[in-house]
Formats: C-alpha cells, sequence, structure tokens
C-alpha cells in the first residue's frame, strides 16, 4: 500500500515528522518497506526558457539553443523535434545525473558546437514513456526554480506492508486512522456530500438505473448513479501526480476517479458507459464456459462458482476483481453509471485464485471492505464525477442490503495484563479503543466497527490494546525458576528427530526445510493429496504434501541447474494423509556422489545402495532394531522397479523405503539422470523398553572371542540374499550373533552365496562336536529356502 506524505495530511492533522510517522508505522504493525523520495534524483534540473533556437552549422536535424535557466544564457546542442524559442522546459545543468540512464551531464563538444547540459525529455527524467521531444511546461512557469519544487515532485512515497487482517488500511484514510490513535495528530472528518438529500428510489422505483441481483451471496447489495453529460477528458493535475507517485497509470478523468476513490478511502467502485450496455445490470453467476475479455486484454473463462455483473447480453465484469473491455469508459463516454457495490470476501478470494487474476479491487474485496460505506462511497465518486467531468446526476438504485455486522464484545480490561503481557490503565484502553472507532459502553460491551472484520473477539481488542500503546511497553519477564535439576521437556518424538537430524549432518546430508504445500500436478506421482486446501494463496500451493520427495527434488533441480555438481538433502517434516499426520525424514540424492580423478576415473552416480545405506544409518541413529530389518521388493509406483524397496519389521510394520525415483517422476521435477532418495516413516520406528535416563548401559564384553566360519551355498535363481541371511541367523539364536553375505558368484545359471558366521561363546569356548552340530543347525536352515551347501 503506496501513499504519499500529502496525501496523508489530507486525513490526518498532525505536525510530526516524515520519520516519526515511519517509526510510528512500524510500531504498530504497518511495517514500511520503503519511502521514496523521486524529487531527489531530479534535484539538479530546472525550469528553463528557450530564448532563441538556430540551426546547427554541422548538422540538420540538431539546433543550437540559448538557454536561460535563471542564470542568464547558455548555449545547449539539442536534436528534439519539438525545440523553439520561447519554449519553457526542463534544463539538465552540468554535473546532474540523468535518471534514466545514469550519464552525468558536462560541458562537451558536438559537431563543432559546445554544449552545456541539455533539455530533457519525460522519459530521460523517468516521469512517462514520452521520447519524442523535450518537455513542454506552461509559458508562467517561474524560471529558474528546481523542477521538482515546481511539479510537486518533492512528496515522500511511503510504502507499508499492509497484513490480511488490516482491511481497514488499504486506503489512506485508514492508515491516518491508526496514526492519530497512536498520537500522532488528530483525524479529519471525512465530508460525505448528498447525506442531507431525501432518500433515492429503491431498485424498482423512481427514475433509478435498472439494477438487481440474482445472486445475493457473492452481491449482497448492489448501487448504482447515473450521470448525464459528462466530459471524460484529463484528470487534474493533483490527481494524477499522485496516482503516478504509487504506481498507478493515469487513464482519464472517470477511470482515474474510481482508483483514487479505492486508494483514498479502500473502497473500489466501477463506471460503466450507458451507451454499450443493453438493457438493466444484473449480479449473477456466471454460466458454465462463458467468456469475458476483461480491461487487461485478456480473456477469461468462467465458471458458474463466479460472480459477474452483466447486462441482458453478456458479462461486463468479474464482480469484484476486474472490468470488462466492451463496458469501459472513453474519450467519447458521455452517460455513465457508477458501481458501488459489496461483493462477499471468500467468493472473491476464490475466483480470483481459479482465473489466477490479481488487481486492487481483488485485494481490497477479498479483505473485507467496509459494508457500511457503500452509500457513503457512492456519493463520494459521484460528487468527483460531478466536479471534474461536469454532468446531471439522475436517480440512484438501490438493490439488496449491505451486510453491515453487529459485532459486540463484552472486555475485562484486565485482560490486556493478563492475556498481553502490559498493564495498561482503562481509561487508556478505552481512549485507545474509541480512537480507533471502537464505542465503549459504561460496563465495557465494545462495539466493533463495520470496518473492522477482523475483531472477533477478547484477544483482538488486547491486540489493539497492545499495539498502539507499544508493544515494546511489554516488559521482559523471567519464567519461574524451579530449584534444583529442570526435569528434561523433550517427548521421546523429539529425541529421536534430533539424533536422526544430527546423524544426517554428520553422514554429509544438508538439511534442506520446503514448503508443506504442493500443487496438485506435484502430488499426483505421490499419489495426490487427501487434504487440499479450500482457500489456498496460490493453486500452486494447493495441497498438503503427502510425502516430502516432492519438496525435496524440487530443491534438487534448483541446485544442479545452479552448477551444483552433486546434491545430497534431507528433511525432517510431516506428511499429511488421509488419517493423520505422520514426522518423517525425506533424503534425496542426485547428481556425482564422486567427482571424476585420475583413480576414480570416470564420475560416478548414486545407486540404489546408496539410498538403503542412508536408511538403515539413520534407522540405527533413531534406535531402531536394524538388525531384525527385513527388505520387501518395490516401494510405490513413484520408485524404479527392481531398484527400490522397503526396509520393514515384520510384513506390516514398514520403517522406510528406499531405492532410485522412478524415470517419469524425476523427469516430472526436471531432473535428468539418477536419483536416489529415502523416506523413513519416523512414527512407526519402536519406542525402546525401559530405562529413558541420558546415561548408558555399562558396557559388558564377552569373556570370549568369538568364532567365524564361512559358508558357500548353491542357490536357487529367485532367491533373495536378506531371505537367506535371515535364515542362517536365525539357525541357533543362543550362540550365532551376526550373518552377513560376503561374496557372490554366478557362471553358467549356477548362482552362489557365500556367507560369513559370528559364533558368541558363553562360559567355555566350542569344542568341535559343538562347532559341527551348528553348522548342521546353519546347513538344515539354509536347506529350508532351496540353498545347498557346495562341495
Amino acid at each position: 500500500m503506496k501513499f504519499t506524505l500529502s496525501w496523508l495530511h489530507d486525513h490526518l492533522d498532525t505536525s510530526a515528522s516524515l520519520d516519526e510517522i515511519v517509526d510510528t508505522l512500524t510500531r504498530i504493525g504497518l511495517e514500511v518497506e520503503s519511502v521514496d523520495n523521486p524529487g531527489a534524483k531530479l534535484a539538479a534540473f530546472r525550469v528553463a526558457k528557450v530564448l532563441t533556437a538556430e540551426r546547427h552549422p554541422q548538422a540538420d536535424k540538431l539546433q543550437v539553443l540559448s538557454v536561460d535557466a535563471g542564470e542568464g544564457p547558455m548555449q545547449v546542442v539539442c536534436g528534439a523535434p519539438n525545440a523553439r524559442a520561447g519554449l519553457v522546459g526542463v534544463f539538465g545543468m552540468p554535473g546532474a545525473t540523468v535518471p534514466a540512464n545514469g550519464m552525468v551531464l558536462k560541458v562537451a563538444e558536438i559537431r563543432g558546437v559546445v554544449s552545456n547540459g541539455m533539455m530533457c525529455s519525460t522519459r530521460e527524467l523517468e516521469l512517462g514513456d514520452d521520447h519524442d521531444g523535450i518537455i513542454e511546461l506552461p509559458a508562467d512557469a517561474p524560471v529558474g526554480t528546481a523542477y521538482p519544487e515546481y511539479a510537486g515532485l518533492n512528496d515522500p512515497v511511503i510504502d507499508v506492508a499492509i497484513t490480511p487482517n488490516k482491511q481497514d488500511c488499504m486506503g489512506v484514510r485508514g492508515i491516518a486512522r491508526d496514526l492519530a490513535a497512536a498520537g500522532l495528530g488528530r483525524l479529519k472528518s471525512l465530508a460525505v456530500p448528498g447525506t442531507t438529500a431525501a432518500p433515492a428510489p429503491v431498485a424498482g422505483e423512481g427514475a433509478g438505473p435498472d439494477i438487481r441481483i440474482e445472486d445475493s451471496v457473492g452481491c449482497p447489495a448492489f448501487y448504482g448513479q447515473a450521470v448525464a453529460g459528462v466530459t471524460n477528458g484529463t484528470a487534474p493535475e493533483w490527481m494524477t501526480r499522485r496516482l503516478k507517485a504509487i504506481g498507478q497509470k493515469p487513464i482519464s478523468a472517470l477511470v482515474d476517479i474510481t482508483n483514487y476513490v479505492s486508494f483514498d478511502l479502500g473502497r473500489p467502485l466501477h463506471v460503466y458507459d450507458r451507451a454499450k450496455l443493453s438493457g438493466g445490470l444484473v449480479a449473477r453467476k456466471a454460466t458454465p464456459g462463458e467468456h469475458l475479455l476483461a480491461l487487461n486484454g485478456k480473456t477469461y473463462t468462467l465458471d458458474e462458482t463466479m460472480t459477474v455483473i452483466a447486462d441482458d447480453a453478456q458479462a461486463l465484469g468479474i464482480a469484484g476483481i476486474i472490468g470488462g473491455e466492451d463496458s469501459g469508459c472513453s474519450d467519447t463516454t458521455t452517460d455513465v453509471l457508477i458501481e458501488c457495490a459489496y461483493f462477499d470476501p471468500e467468493s472473491i478470494a476464490r475466483t480470483g485464485q481459479k482465473l489466477s487474476v490479481t488487481s486492487d479491487a481483488r485485494q481490497r474485496f477479498e479483505r473485507g471492505v467496509d459494508p457500511a460505506f457503500v452509500e457513503d462511497g457512492l456519493a463520494i465518486a459521484t460528487a468527483l464525477v460531478l466536479n471534474l467531468c461536469g454532468g446531471t446526476p439522475g436517480g440512484i438504485t438501490r438493490a439488496g442490503t449491505p451486510p453491515v455486522p453487529a459485532t459486540v464484545i463484552a472486555y475485562d480490561p484486565a485482560r490486556a495484563e493478563t492475556l498481553g503481557g502490559l498493564a495498561v490503565a482503562p481509561e487508556r484502553q478505552q481512549a485507545i479503543l474509541e480512537s480507533l472507532g471502537f464505542t465503549v459502553s459504561a460496563d465495557w460491551h465494545v462495539s466493533v466497527p463495520s470496518w473492522r472484520r477482523d475483531v472477533e473477539g477478547v484477544p483482538d481488542l488486547v491486540e489493539e490494546v497492545i499495539r498502539i500503546e507499544g508493544i515494546d511497553h511489554v516488559p521482559p519477564v523471567p519464567l519461574p525458576r524451579i530449584p534444583g535439576v529442570a526435569t528434561p521437556t523433550a517427548t521421546p518424538e523429539q529425541k529421536v528427530e534430533r539424533r536422526v537430524r544430527r546423524a544426517a549432518a554428520a553422514r554429509g546430508l544438508n538439511e534442506a526445510v520446503t514448503w508443506s504445500f504442493l500443487s496438485e500436478a506435484e502430488a499426483a506421482p505421490f499419489g495426490g493429496g487427501a487434504w487440499t486446501l479450500a482457500n489456498p494463496i496460490s493453486e500452486d500451493l494447493k495441497v498438503m504434501r503427502p510425502s516430502l520427495l516432492p519438496g525435496l527434488l524440487s530443491a534438487a533441480a534448483r541446485n544442479l541447474k545452479r552448477g551444483a555438481d552433486g546434491v545430497r538433502l534431507f528433511e525432517i517434516g510431516r506428511r499429511y494423509l488421509a488419517d493423520a499426520e505422520r514426522p518423517t525424514l525425506g533424503i534425496v540424492l542426485t547428481g556425482e556422489k564422486r567427482a571424476r580423478g585420475w583413480q576414480a576415473g570416470k564420475a560416478q552416480g548414486f545407486d540404489a545402495f546408496d539410498a538403503k545405506a542412508e536408511a538403515v544409518a539413520l534407522l540405527a541413529a533413531a534406535g531402531a532394531p536394524v538388525e531384525n530389518l527385513q527388505i520387501f521388493g518395490d516401494a510405490g509406483e513413484h520408485w524404479h522397479p527392481g531398484q527400490s524397496g522397503t526396509l520393514r519389521l515384520g510384513p506390516k510394520t514398514v520403517l522406510a523405503a528406499f531405492g532410485i525415483v522412478h524415470p517419469l517422476t524425476a523427469r516430472a521435477f526436471d531432473l535428468d539422470g539418477t536419483v536416489a532418495a529415502v523416506e523413513l516413516y519416523l512414527d512407526a520406528i519402536p519406542a525402546k523398553r525401559g530405562g529413558t535416563g541420558f546415561m548408558r548401559p555399562a558396557y559388558a564384553p564377552p569373556a570370549l572371542q568369538p568364532v567365524r566360519r564361512d559358508f558357500a551355498f548353491t542357490v536357487p535363481q529367485g532367491l533373495a540374499a536378506d531371505a537367506l541371511v535371515r535364515a542362517v541367523k536365525g539357525a541357533d539364536k543362543a550362540t550365532i550373533t551376526a550373518a552377513r553375505l560376503f561374496d557372490l558368484f554366478e557362471r553358467d545359471g549356477v548362482r552362489s552365496m557365500a556367507i560369513e558366521v559370528t559364533l558368541q561363546p558363553a562360559d567355555k569356548s566350542f569344542t568341535d562336536e559343538a562347532l559341527k552340530a551348528i553348522a548342521d543347525k546353519v546347513v538344515a536352515a539354509a536347506a529350508k529356502q532351496g540353498a545347498v551347501l557346495r562341495g
């Protein structure tokens, strides 16, 4: 929200300096993003008069001017076609910097003629796009005056970040009201013309324009004022100067009036050319597939959920968002209809998101404009049209009733201290609330003004009191300390997250934090999202993520595009499934695992075994019984078949999925090449039984050294190594402490696996008979899997 300092003074009677205003705005929650003084960069440019203009002796398209900028004649070479004797324009003195290109003006020789400075165009001064000639000022413009002073450009522009709940500050008057409440002056009264006139006819009565409502939910109130015989010329200089200062392009008087009222009072309006209308106006739902050519030159396809303003022939505008090209005003417009309506904020937000169209009107209507200001807003806009464009006012039609709320909150002034942490005297709280427009009764029942849609209860009133009194006045109060050693507060789940976070970082992974919201297209490869936001801030942030991998894949793609050779990312967050939120750790590995080199040879990428290694290591850090894990086959449709799997405790408890991401899924996120990934389901890891203290159990090594034996088996082609290792390890649980595959050999259709088995004696060493008995158990267990001991 931008406005100029002089504009603010129209509503706020204050002697405060610019710095005081800026500091106060930020202090009361209206954060100032920037303050710009457009006249500062033009301080070296002056109003100057061309005394004489003669043809350049060496160039047909150049002239030699004699220019007076208040210090006597100066010679200037100029190529502008409109340069002539008697013209008053803007002159850049030697030493001035041209804003458009940064060129420093100096005395120079052009085709053998000395030139001191230059006469300037609007584009060169960044005041417009005109570059066909130099600026022409009125003949009575004071020669020698600094141009910013003459043009009124020494008016600072303040840019304020308005939070979504402060819809009342989407107009300059609302900001002035907050500053007045903060003690920075007095809010001036708002002159509303025509308030003492006799009531105008309602819809269907009298001489008002034909207006009706068919969609009372999307448009509860629709007022219209007819004005005939207007002249739609250029808006006055004071209005166009302010609109230009805040980045608005002046178009015509009628359009500029509606824009001005929107920024001045936070009340969007629209003006229709009555000559272009076919019959009356109606607020209705759009028909499916209906098209509208909007004022921005784009054509939008509408559906039955959207509210439009239409005549008997077609839709003329998307209600509360943007008008249509077919009913817009032009230089030939003489009869107009001024629309001032109230549109449902939720309907406006949904329509704007569906169509991906933003506008100043949408920003205000979807936050909620003042429903009680429809009548007055129409009167103010009509008065401006009559004053600036002439014409004769016709009847007013009032269709529908604005939904003016009657919110009353029972308030206890003591809540400011108990809830806000700051003791404020009751009389001071009453003064603050009343200065903001609230009405406070003797028994502290507070009536909320119609323009404060965000205030719903006691906490909102406390917020208003504290922000105006000053949140920096809230004293820092330490929490009470309990004698002795503090009791640990972290939950077992939080401790698990901390351990795996440290372990992941120690393994060389970089932590990422990505959005919990995704687009529907990003969620689709992972089964779609079970949670869809009813009112998302963007269509790209509509679905709560069903997996952490989409965000990590997008982050990996961005890193690779910016020159990263290898990407190792992890994130701890939540997946949002149909039944609950699930704490999860996600990992993405892509690019180069090892760079090329004279020892390593070619660069190497990641594979499924790298993903498995990360999964097993982090499960171990989380306290999972990794020695009991079972490996199952493909992890899902978004994983590569044959190059992915799951780690489980039993057939149902899935602790992790790992492997290579399916190439189609990777390409959906603009990733080429192999992408390895992991998802650890932290809530599926069984909690440790027993002690919860900080001490580790005492280390008690066995008294006797372990014994290792190797077994080589001929195995069927379809037998998984994990199944054989688990069978061997379970052959004698009392003595076999570990088993691992250390060799795989295959030739002529024969497949062989070699397994190392670790045996741990208890109170005495193994005898040959005992070792043979254990070996027989191992061979028998392997035989059940179809494996045969090699001779």
